[in-house]
């Protein structure tokens, strides 16, 4: 059988993403006024104030993605003779360069995160400040808030303290090459091998992660497994999709921003400032959930128990890797979604149930979320003794529309990944592959693909299969457009 060439392309892709971003109340271009603002910036930020700590020569390195050009975050750590552990985590000030309410920040406060679709990048802010300007780039001086914390020997947090600083990246690393060395599989990254010194802290800062995340899990902290495959393009080809591994150095990273991010919640209670928390509410529909464990013989208790939830969990992953994934997404929908809400001072905690935190922020990625901007705002003003840049109205109002428009955004990349699955496969009509049953609807089941890893409706052949269910399908058909795909069963 000849492979029908595809008749979508990756400019398809951006049309499509464009026109859905417009549907759910998201501004895909910045405005002339944006780029007149944008003309005006000639500078990467500077400051008399005397409160900036100068750390430049501190061994300072990002750790990203392989694509990612806009570096929000730098740590360094310093091994105490005690055993100890100071960490450092360095936080772009974006505000330095974008004022409240210029367009910049408008546009900004409109979509409130960017929108990472495979084919383009819709950035909260212009590229020249969020991949350049305001970008920790290496070997470049930066401005940064910074939060410094030290771990007791069992990782048990001792103290932090956060205040303004000029840093410098002497290192871009990467997540899969930093892994790969962490686990004996490869070599130093060069970047990194360049600056000396470098390797001990990255294994120090390895070390303090595992632990964090060690005590995390012991008090309740939920691992789940997101189904989020990315699509490789040879020009405007989709050439593959494939799954993004949650490896060691993600893990690392991942475990240093939980940090930051309850740290600067904590900073600013303790000042007695409002602001905006990141939480996970205690699951109202806790009892699906339960009913969910039961069908694995699994029994939790009747009222919400993150540790006794985590365990369960953590026993499905290593009984079924391979279907983890879709019971993970499963107990999030029960879950609920994360949102953004205002906590005054003195008012009731409302905490984080999927990170067993009471105390959670968004500061970490400023770049790239208005809320992180926002927190930084926050800080910026507590430590220049300055009233709060926001009332407590405007900061509940910016909540809500930060999680109506992060949920608009997620909307958009998910459906997205459906189209980008469907124009990888319109040219493969007629072939089997083997999937995994993971959802019912009255219509059909849907199916995932092993490989690739895509997801579509399995229309005919459905009799007896249940979720989890391995079997073969055929390709029946793809809409690019509406991001369809659909099965018969093969067997």
């Amino acid at each position: 059988m000849h492979a029908k060439p595809p008749s979508h392309h990756r400019s398809d892709l951006v049309r499509i993403a464009i026109h859905a971003m417009s549907e759910r109340g998201l501004e895909p271009e910045f405005s002339s006024a944006v780029e007149r603002q944008l003309d005006g910036i000639a500078a990467t930020g500077a400051s008399a104030d005397p409160g900036i700590h100068d750390l430049s020569t501190l061994l300072w390195c990002s750790i990203d993605n392989d694509d990612s050009m806009d570096l929000d975050q730098l740590t360094v750590s310093e091994a105490l003779p005690n055993g100890s552990v100071r960490l450092w985590v360095a936080i772009a000030d974006v505000d330095a360069l974008v004022p409240r309410d210029t367009p910049i920040d408008q546009h900004a406060s409109t979509n409130t995160t960017s929108v990472y679709t495979s084919a383009r990048i819709f950035p909260m802010l212009p590229e020249r400040l969020s991949t350049d300007l305001t970008s920790l780039n290496p070997h470049q001086d930066r401005l940064a808030m910074v939060t410094e914390m030290v771990f007791n020997p069992d990782g048990s947090l001792a103290g932090s303290t956060v205040y303004r600083a000029k840093v410098r990246n002497q290192a871009k690393l990467a997540y899969d090459a930093v892994s790969a060395w962490l686990d004996g599989q490869g070599d130093l990254p060069a970047a990194a091998a360049a600056v000396p010194g470098l390797d001990a802290l990255l294994r120090t800062q390895d070390a303090l992660a595992q632990q964090l995340r060690a005590r995390r899990h012991g008090e309740g902290s939920l691992e789940f497994e997101s189904f989020q495959p990315r699509v490789t393009f040879d020009g405007e080809r989709v050439s593959d999709i494939h799954l993004q591994e949650h490896n060691r150095a993600r893990q690392l990273i991942e475990e240093v921003m939980i940090a930051t991010n309850t740290c600067t919640a904590r900073y600013l209670a303790g000042q007695g400032v409002a602001s905006l928390r990141r939480v996970v509410r205690s699951p109202e529909r806790w009892l699906r959930i339960v009913g969910v464990a039961k069908e694995y013989a699994a029994v939790l208790p009747d009222e919400p128990d993150s540790k006794a939830l985590e365990d369960f969990l953590a026993k499905r992953r290593r009984a079924d890797p391979l279907r983890f994934a879709d019971l993970s997404l499963v107990i999030v929908k029960l879950m609920g979604r994360g949102e953004y809400v205002l906590e005054a001072p003195g008012g009731p905690p409302v905490g984080h149930f999927g990170l067993a935190v009471t105390d959670y922020t968004h500061s970490t990625a400023p770049n790239r979320r208005f809320p992180d901007l926002i927190t930084a705002r926050l800080l910026k003003a507590t430590l220049a003794k300055e009233p709060p840049p926001y009332s407590n109205a405007e900061l509940a109002a910016l909540a809500t529309h930060s999680t109506r428009q992060e949920d608009a955004a997620q909307k958009v990349e998910r459906q997205m990944r459906k189209s980008e699955a469907a124009l990888l496969l319109e040219s493969r009509i007629g072939q089997r592959f083997d999937a995994i049953v993971t959802g019912n609807a009255a219509d059909g089941l849907w199916v995932r693909l092993l490989n690739p890893p895509a997801e579509g409706k399995l229309l005919r052949g459905a009799n007896a299969l249940k979720v989890g269910d391995k079997v073969r399908v055929k390709l029946l058909a793809t809409n690019v457009e509406r991001g369809f795909i659909d099965f018969e069963s093969a067997q």
